[in-house]
């Protein structure tokens, strides 16, 4: 059945303008490298949890693995966060990308072997990169931690990628645009500048004294914002209203979130330098920013609030806009908390504390996590032709998706406001800023976010199981001439 957009946009009854291929059709062209992407994706996202446990418990209990010079804190904890952002969450986007583009454009994808091996190579970049940071060799620069040779696998590995995703959506059968499509466009620009200027400035030709800093901030604002953020954005965009069964709000509106939302959030993450050794004018201009980004905040959450309501009870039918909702909330929750955090009065008291952690989990778990597996709760059954294994299972990672991040949202959040009161006060020893008793509550969110996240990939490989087993039968018979039951079944005396 071909499915259309979310929305029909103006001239979609234009026979000359709207000559979508069926859904189906679309779906078997993506299957090997989406398959591969998600699959990647899991895998660097177990391995991510293994090393975000390792770090939270170092957070609660110092010595815990101390003895061994590969897990420090100090190692293990970028190599978490960038197994998360680089292996799992940029993999996911990816894929995500590529299904939307063909879907909303109407056409196949014609790139699969040339993606399939960029994959490869970014996987091949991704390992290399988090050994590197575990052996020692740490750049030392936020969300950038992996060396200068491993980014290069990265960038070559992104540019095929890219290229093969504009080269499809220049392909479109569907003229028209939708919203989606601006933000996913958005983004695929935006990696390659913020990565490649960032790696230029901090590790190929290096900038001097705090202009390092300033350009860390930037990039690390800019990959959330710029990179990952669009991607979820479209996917709420287009998943919302498709769930929901009730067509767009307003374009309108998407449109002024879009490009507000472009304008300001390359000025917005510089917050984190205030009171330190830089110019006045790029943090308070930062501050600014994330202020301003209230608006497109407000503009998307109208433009939500009034598509949803349409058919308010669908949520309860659909553990996949569930997903959705709670990744859209999370977004507006981050980004008020993102504006009140970046006030010249609060920022200096709060950069160096726990809540940081608590607002990155918030935008990375909460909203562009939440909002990634309800798309491939969608999309991959479809890609696959094999449907999920067990929808309790889906069920239960979104509970252990919302209990978890909400247990670490709340427990990074205490600790960083005690904190940040006990840092105020000189007569405090260091040692005492860092012990909070809502650590623990962090930890155990931490563990149900990854009991949720084990679950995902539980029902992701029975799904590739569904996948092989027919292809192991077709090659079976192929070869042997026999289907692999009956060679048992000859086997008996």
């Amino acid at each position: 059945m071909n499915e259309a957009p979310p929305t029909p946009p103006q001239g979609a009854n234009d026979p000359a303008c709207d000559l979508r291929l069926p859904a189906a059709e679309i779906d078997a062209s993506l299957r090997w490298p989406v398959l591969f992407l998600f699959a990647s994706a899991t895998a660097w996202l177990l391995v991510a949890s293994v090393l975000s446990f390792i770090t939270f418990m170092k957070f609660g209990s110092p010595g815990f693995l101390a003895d061994c010079p590969w897990l420090t804190l100090g190692r293990v904890r970028p190599a978490a966060v960038n197994a998360f952002l680089y292996g799992c969450a940029s993999q996911a986007a990816l894929g995500v990308t590529l299904w939307m583009l063909c879907r909303l454009g109407g056409n196949r994808f014609v790139f699969q072997v040339p993606v399939i091996i960029a994959t490869k190579i970014w996987n091949l970049g991704v390992t290399i990169g988090v050994i590197a940071i575990l052996a020692g060799e740490s750049t030392g620069f936020e969300w950038l931690e992996m060396p200068r040779y491993a980014a290069a696998f990265l960038f070559v590995a992104y540019l095929v990628i890219g290229l093969c995703a504009l080269v499809t959506f220049q392909m479109r059968r569907h003229c028209e645009l939708y919203p989606s499509q601006w933000f996913l466009l958005a983004a695929l620009f935006w990696f390659p500048w913020i990565y490649s200027a960032a790696n230029y400035l901090l590790l190929l030709d290096p900038v001097r004294g705090t202009l390092q800093a300033a350009v860390n901030a930037w990039f690390t604002g800019n990959l959330a914002g710029l990179w990952l953020g669009p991607v979820a954005l479209a996917g709420v965009y287009y998943f919302l209203p498709r769930l929901n069964g009730q067509p767009l709000y307003s374009l309108g509106l998407a449109s002024f979130a879009f490009w507000t939302l472009l304008f300001f959030t390359g000025f917005a993450g510089l917050t984190g330098l205030l009171g330190g050794p830089v110019p006045r004018w790029m943090p308070a201009l930062s501050t600014v920013a994330n202020v301003c980004l209230l608006l497109p905040l407000g503009c998307n959450a109208w433009n939500w609030h009034a598509t949803f309501r349409g058919n308010r009870g669908a949520w309860k039918q659909s553990v996949l806009l569930r997903f959705i909702l709670f990744g859209a909330a999370c977004y507006l929750v981050a980004g008020v908390a993102n504006a009140i955090l970046a006030c010249p009065d609060v920022a200096p008291k709060t950069n160096l504390t726990l809540l940081k952690v608590a607002l990155q989990t918030l935008t990375l778990h909460g909203f562009i996590g939440a909002v990634f597996f309800g798309s491939a709760y969608y999309l991959l059954p479809r890609v696959a032709q094999v449907n999920w294994a067990s929808e309790k299972l889906i069920n239960v990672h979104f509970l252990c998706t919302a209990i978890g991040v909400a247990a670490m949202v709340l427990g990074f959040g205490f600790a960083g406001i005690s904190q940040a009161a006990k840092l105020a006060r000189a007569s405090v020893p260091f040692v005492e800023t860092v012990k909070s008793p809502f650590i623990g509550l962090a930890t155990l969110g931490v563990v149900v976010l990854i009991v949720g996240q084990c679950l995902f990939a539980v029902n992701l490989a029975k799904l590739f199981r569904g996948v092989c087993e027919p292809l192991c039968r077709s090659f079976c018979s192929t070869v042997c001439g026999r289907a692999p039951g009956e060679a048992k079944a000859e086997a008996k005396p």
